[in-house]
């Protein structure tokens, strides 16, 4: 399984180095952060030598390269990287900017679910039909549950590489998958984070593949989900003024994926992104976080909007096919992630929910139809619409724009 010497490739002094690692059982393992590999690994990187120009350098074979010792981004950090491997910079347009001074401070929606049922319906609505984001509190999850799938995900993008090894796939239909950056070679500029991806319905997953980790704390995680999002969808569609099951019964509670991200620290975050700017293509989205904040944003008009950590708090946002099953009454709105300027890493954990009847017809709903407001968007087949999400990269809100009946690129 391991060759004698692996290359790592590392940006410094404006180019491409190769570091030549001997042992890389040694190198990457838990006791890769001993003193004396780390000196070792900095007289390396002091001594190394140019090996791309700006005439030779050829991103597609430093992605292959990159890809294929399977270290992730948590790797390049542990080798003592200083500087940024170039197919992670990202063009300015794409970087967050100065912050604009003597504007009112924009902030997301707090929801209290232990309110009036009939007040938080209408705060989930305005903040739907608005900002597509918002975040709940005393909800029906622990947060000692929430604190256990936090943990038990640090605990495993943590591990040595050799463990995580064994998880990291690219391969579709995977249970489970670990990797850096699912659309690493469609996108023009790769992110700053690593991912664990684990399907949890409609099949349950095969427990003994999934990380011993974090499988436990998915497990437990996933059934206080479950609870949750049938009570989310069914205020959603009371706020959309239909039965409040119709989202349960085109199977939107039963294709659920959990999706985690490391954020390790970034040498230089002014260069590059934890997530681009992009909307979710499913149906509802929910999100826990560490204490690690101020790094997702969301987009209100022209203004980029810090989500504040709040513990015990739960980030909800809409995804593309509510947005298109709700015939635009309900938004999904751009969001990213900021590089990592400090040193704990930052650790998301979310759940998607999509519909599990992949096959099946969806559009807008028929009840929200008329004269006065006929359909936005075409009906289309869940696993087509899903097969083009996955084919492009993480860019910005042009899924749905395809999609439109007056779309012109069809």
């Amino acid at each position: 399984m391991f060759n004698s010497c692996y290359k790592l490739y590392l940006w410094a002094s404006g180019g491409f180095k190769t570091l030549q690692i001997p042992n890389l059982r040694s190198q990457f393992s838990s006791s890769s952060t001993s003193d004396h590999h780390h000196r070792r690994r900095r007289r390396n990187l002091s001594t190394m030598s140019a090996v791309t120009t700006e005439q030779s350098y050829d991103r597609l074979e430093e992605v292959k390269q990159f890809d294929e010792l399977k270290i992730g981004v948590k790797g390049l950090v542990d080798s003592g990287v200083t500087a940024i491997p170039r197919f992670f910079h990202h063009p300015p347009e794409n970087l967050p900017g100065p912050k604009p001074k003597n504007r009112p401070q924009l902030t997301i929606p707090v929801i209290d679910l232990s309110g009036e049922r009939s007040t938080v319906v209408e705060e989930i609505r305005r903040s739907c039909s608005t900002l597509g984001f918002f975040q709940i509190v005393n909800h029906s999850i622990p947060p000692t549950v929430i604190e256990s799938v936090i943990g038990s995900m640090k605990e495993f993008f943590e591990e040595s590489t050799e463990y995580k090894m064994r998880f990291y796939t690219r391969e579709d239909g995977k249970t489970v998958a670990y990797s850096t950056n699912f659309d690493l070679f469609q996108s023009k500029a790769a992110s700053w984070r690593d991912t664990l991806q684990v399907r949890m319905s409609p099949i349950v997953p095969e427990w003994e593949v999934v990380p011993e980790v974090c499988s436990a704390a998915l497990a437990e995680w996933d059934k206080a989900v479950m609870v949750l999002g049938e009570e989310l969808m069914s205020m959603l569609c009371e706020g959309l003024g239909i039965k409040t099951n119709k989202l349960k019964e085109l199977s939107c509670l039963d294709g659920r994926l959990s999706v985690s991200h490391y954020y390790p620290h970034c040498p230089q975050p002014e260069l590059t992104v934890g997530i681009a700017s992009h909307t979710d293509a499913t149906v509802l989205a929910m999100v826990v976080e560490n204490e690690v904040g101020g790094l997702l944003q969301v987009k209100c008009g022209d203004e980029w909007v810090d989500v504040a950590a709040i513990p015990g708090a739960i980030i909800i946002n809409i995804g593309d096919m509510l947005q298109m099953m709700s015939n635009d009454e309900y938004k999904s709105v751009e969001h990213r992630v900021l590089a990592n300027p400090v040193e704990g890493p930052r650790v998301s954990s979310a759940v998607f929910f999509g519909p599990s009847k992949q096959d099946k017809l969806y559009g807008p709903f028929p009840e929200l139809i008329s004269t006065m407001k006929p359909a936005v968007y075409h009906d289309l087949v869940y696993k087509d619409y899903m097969k083009r999400f996955l084919t492009k990269e993480l860019d910005g809100k042009t899924l749905t724009n395809f999609y439109k009946i007056d779309n012109t690129n069809e």
